[in-house]
């Protein structure tokens, strides 16, 4: 059972490197001293940053993560349900196969030990001896009363008897362990069976995102959809930006993951997912798009990972899917193209259009550079109707009060006049 155990351990490690590793080539660089890995973003060459961008997630949701040198296997075995749950069908049924043909034929040996030492052998058709298991005649029939015992099957031909009490203390333990290798085995299988893994094959997400002006500013969108008539419940949405970044200490971080709002703190990440949504990510002076322009974008290496959460209607257990954008798959001045039309009585939506984008006028700059634009401007960007009625009423104030000003100089002037005359 250990050996079938440690084999699992074995075919699972060697399953993730083959499901992880997305091209079939790998390049393993050497190690470097700490020295120079401190100074390798420093010394990238050109070859290295024209290569193609190593995706972090696939596009089907798989991580392209390789977990190597793992030598702590003994952890696998701490966590056997897991392993089991997480191999491939084709091990998975292996096992299974191989969990039950082993206890059959171990408790069928010890059955056949047992009727060996006794003498039950060399009383085979003898009516007068009272053997330990009735017509057990050999290591064959040892086996059969081994799994019609398991299985609780009972033909009734052959029967222990009550002249045997090792044969009752075997049975006991056996009928014990043949239960909790049924409960262990049936309920993993169960699990793999329940998984909703497959379920996330029908959410579905767009080919590229899109960067666009949306109310007046500039905003990152994607789309996000679910094909099958059975809703996720209580579905989310989040996105990470993965990128390589220095701080300010020159500490290098690979893969730095960076949250992307996409409307967390007003409740938009929340979806009704019935029909297909267009999530939008604003680009302001928090986001990490603040200060990419759209010929910066092509020379920027990051990776945009999408997940959508929810619970499967049907069995209430919670569903992931996952995709992402590398720089190639974000287009700037493009929108998505409506899928969702009205029809008699009903809303149909068209999925051949789903990925569909249309060009249009967007800005080559980036948000921060639009803001500094905006704020050097001749006119505020909260320039409006009423303002300017209250300009043109504050105006029209200040020269009725000059007006009225130049009035009374003129009276005092004549009022002077006339004195003098009188004089």
């Amino acid at each position: 059972m250990c050996f079938l155990f440690s084999m699992a351990a074995n075919v699972l490690e060697e399953d993730s490197m083959e499901q992880d590793i997305e091209s079939p080539v790998t390049i393993h660089q050497p190690k470097l001293p700490k020295q120079a890995r401190e100074d390798l973003p420093k010394n990238i060459s050109k070859e290295c940053a024209k290569r193609k961008i190593q995706r972090y997630v696939r596009k089907d949701g798989k991580c392209n993560v390789h977990h190597g040198n793992v030598r702590e296997t003994y952890r696998y075995l701490t966590d056997i349900f897991t392993t089991l749950v997480d191999l491939k069908w084709r091990f998975n049924l292996l096992i299974f196969v191989m969990v039950y043909t082993v206890t059959w034929l171990f408790f069928g040996m010890i059955w056949w030990l047992i009727a060996y030492m006794r003498g039950d052998m060399d009383h085979i058709g003898d009516s007068t001896w009272t053997p330990c298991v009735s017509n057990l005649n050999g290591f064959v029939s040892a086996f059969l009363f081994s799994i019609e015992t398991e299985t609780t099957i009972g033909y009734g031909y052959r029967v222990i008897t009550d002249k045997c009490p090792e044969g009752i203390i075997l049975l006991l333990v056996q009928s014990v362990l043949g239960s909790i290798v049924n409960a262990f085995m049936v309920g993993c299988m169960f699990v793999k069976i329940s998984q909703p893994k497959k379920r996330a094959e029908t959410l579905v997400f767009s080919t590229n995102a899109v960067i666009s002006m949306r109310d007046g500013k500039l905003c990152l969108m994607f789309r996000v959809g679910d094909l099958r008539n059975s809703h996720i419940v209580e579905a989310s949405i989040r996105a990470k930006l993965i990128k390589s970044k220095q701080t300010k200490e020159g500490e290098f971080i690979p893969l730095n993951q960076t949250d992307i709002n996409v409307g967390y703190y007003t409740g938009d990440d929340r979806l009704f997912l019935v029909s297909p949504l267009i999530i939008s990510h604003e680009i302001n002076q928090q986001s990490p798009f603040w200060e990419i322009s759209k010929a910066q974008l092509p020379k920027e290496e990051l990776e945009i990972v999408v997940i959508l959460e929810g619970m499967v209607e049907a069995t209430g257990m919670t569903c992931q899917a996952r995709s992402s954008y590398i720089t190639s798959e974000i287009l700037w001045g493009y929108r998505f193209t409506p899928v969702l039309t009205l029809e008699d009585g009903f809303y149909e939506v068209d999925y051949n259009s789903f990925h569909e984008t249309y060009e249009t006028n967007t800005p080559v700059y980036s948000a921060k550079e639009l803001a500094e634009m905006a704020s050097r401007a001749e006119l505020p960007l909260t320039w409006s109707v009423s303002s300017k009625l209250d300009q043109h009423a504050e105006l029209e104030t200040e020269e009725e009060e000059k007006n009225q000003e130049d009035q009374n100089e003129r009276n005092g002037d004549v009022a002077n006049l006339e004195n003098e005359s009188k004089v």
